[in-house]
């Protein structure tokens, strides 16, 4: 099992995100996570899926376009460094990404579907680092890196938006 970072194996700004994290296996939690989003998708309509709760808030969709935008950052962060790629990644904002693609005219199959392929990729990645792999360590925007500390912050950022979307949409989500 992969153990949980320790705190010098990543960045302050993160700690919120993996202490959301229960303990356990971090894959098996990703893959708890991966029925979350398309069992909720397939629960709304298209009005639902639109909604935003405030005036310059994401859409449902773009909650979710937003968390595949944040996986497919993370994963490739995961992989270079768990590889030994000692560059120093940069971060990404987040508003501009959101800008710059339409989630919201996508429909809630290929949103599902894209989804439940990225998540899947991801853990068929993760499933086959080594120990020792887990354990490297690089940079994300000048700060210190682990693998595992990525994994861990995927699982967090996804729990995180999954109770916004709980709390800020009136969303039916069993966390």
């Amino acid at each position: 099992m992969v153990e949980r970072p320790t705190t010098e194996e990543y960045a302050a700004y993160y700690e919120g995100y993996i202490q959301l994290v229960p303990e356990g296996n971090i894959i098996e939690r990703l893959e708890l996570q991966a029925n979350i989003i398309p069992t909720l998708l397939s629960s709304l309509t298209e009005e639902q899926a639109n909604y935003r709760y405030a005036e310059g808030k994401w859409s449902v969709k773009e909650v979710i376009g937003h968390l595949l935008d944040n996986e497919r950052i993370m994963s490739s962060r995961l992989l270079r460094i768990a590889r030994g790629d000692q560059a120093n990644h940069p971060g990404y904002d987040q508003d501009v990404l959101m800008q710059t693609h339409p989630f919201n005219t996508y429909t809630l199959a290929d949103l599902s579907e894209e989804y439940a392929v990225t998540r899947r990729s991801t853990i068929l990645m993760l499933r086959r680092l080594t120990p020792e792999a887990w354990l490297c360590q690089g940079i994300v925007s000048d700060n210190p890196a682990s693998a595992r500390s990525i994994a861990f912050v995927m699982a967090g950022h996804e729990l995180h938006h999954c109770s916004v979307l709980r709390d800020r949409y009136s969303l039916d989500l069993k966390l």
